[in-house]
């Protein structure tokens, strides 16, 4: 089964109709085949920055208990290169969240992602490659059809 990395920003889009990503993210999302895959800091910010409205925040809690997507944990030895990649990117600056998806991708070998940040534009996997941001090819893709 294919896995793709989520990023908060479309987790939030999903769970916000007033988010200006959410028709556009659920469209996508219905007609993606795979398995999602994130981290618990992204999880975190995500309930965060849902946290205004608890019935949107208990339904993505809900939502990930029935199977929306996978919660990977980041190890205690991949704080190095979280470090290492916080120090490359100070300029953006990276979060915590970002660092755990690009180490994610890099122990797992997926460039996929769905993020509606121009950031993992700039961010490099595996030294060098960039990630394949799957919901921008959509958006694109919608634009010219």
């Amino acid at each position: 089964m294919r896995s793709t990395i989520i990023d908060a920003g479309p987790l939030i889009a999903l769970f916000a109709s007033d988010d200006h990503h959410h028709r556009e993210i659920t469209a996508f999302l219905k007609g993606y085949i795979g398995e999602l895959i994130t981290t618990w800091p992204v999880i975190t910010e995500t309930t965060h920055l849902l946290s205004k409205n608890h019935q949107l925040q208990t339904a993505f809690l809900e939502w990930i208990r029935l199977g929306g997507l996978r919660v990977i944990d980041i190890k205690i030895s991949s704080l190095d290169r979280i470090i290492e990649l916080s120090k490359k990117y100070k300029d953006i600056p990276m979060d915590l969240a970002d660092a755990t998806l690009v180490v994610l991708a890099e122990e797992n070998r997926i460039s996929d992602i769905i993020s509606i940040d121009s950031d993992y534009d700039i961010y490099r996997i595996f030294k060098k490659e960039r990630f394949n941001n799957l919901y921008r090819k959509f958006l694109t893709s919608r634009k010219r059809g």
